[in-house]
């Protein structure tokens, strides 16, 4: 880093998978990182992990569709950590159906966890970034942001992060703030896991199968996507802001 003060990482969603990968990758690299998570025991993993590598992390509990539980948690963050200049907006849910077989509850759910919480927590945390003149905002969208059967309120809201991302890169970059997406393919988490459920196949055989059709003939992990991640919260992509990376193992149309 560019700073001898160490800078105070956010990422949501943190308890497991990509964002727990993300949180592990950005403490190596020598932030401070709130894990949160809609359970604050269920962080004590990624946490400890961290801790154990020397690192510096504080657990969170906070549902970040909840304009308060926002308010409270990133007071909480800057109280304990120190002001957040990084947000990597990572939490996420599934809720997938056919559309004539979709409730308004489960599109509803989606759209406030992905594009609500998005926006309670940057908004909540750019009032940092301005002040110090740096700040890093990555949000996680998929390659389901192009369309995916059975996924119309997730490919939605993923497709709304990428409009998202590209209006912050334009309202925030005068104040020395970036605002980057990184949208991955198959990536082998809990939630791919709860998507071959949902579709009666074996987890092992559904990331068989996907992987035949990705160029380099693998499923990713979430290390994967945290590196990508990685690359955006740092001092070398200053003058990267409003793209959208596809980590995807190929191209995609």
């Amino acid at each position: 880093m560019s700073t001898t003060e160490q800078r105070v990482a956010v990422v949501t969603g943190a308890a497991r998978g990509i964002g727990a990968a993300t949180a592990v990758r950005l403490a190596a690299e020598g932030r401070a990182v709130a894990v949160l998570d809609l359970d604050e025991s269920a962080c004590k993993d990624t946490v400890e992990k961290i801790t154990a590598a020397g690192g510096k992390a504080l657990a969170v509990g906070c549902d970040v569709s909840d304009e308060a539980q926002v308010e409270a948690a990133v007071a909480r963050i800057a109280e304990e950590l120190g002001a957040p200049t990084i947000l990597v907006n990572n939490a996420g849910v599934l809720r997938d159906n056919l559309l004539f077989k979709m409730s308004s509850a489960d599109w509803d759910t989606v759209m406030n966890v992905h594009l609500r919480g998005a926006f309670l927590m940057t908004r909540a945390v750019q009032k940092y970034m301005v002040d110090a003149g740096f700040g890093r905002v990555v949000n996680l969208s998929s390659s389901s942001a192009l369309g995916n059967r059975g996924q119309v309120n997730y490919s939605a809201a993923k497709a709304g992060l990428q409009g998202f991302t590209k209006t912050l890169a334009i309202e925030l970059g005068k104040f020395g703030i970036t605002a980057n997406a990184v949208a991955p393919g198959f990536i082998a988490t809990d939630m791919t896991a709860a998507t071959a459920a949902r579709v009666g196949m074996d987890f092992e055989e559904f990331q068989a199968a996907a992987a035949t059709q990705i160029p380099v003939q693998r499923v990713g992990t979430p290390d994967d996507i945290a590196g990508a991640i990685a690359y955006f919260t740092g001092d070398a992509a200053g003058f990267v802001s409003g793209q959208v990376l596809y980590v995807a193992g190929g191209p995609l149309n």
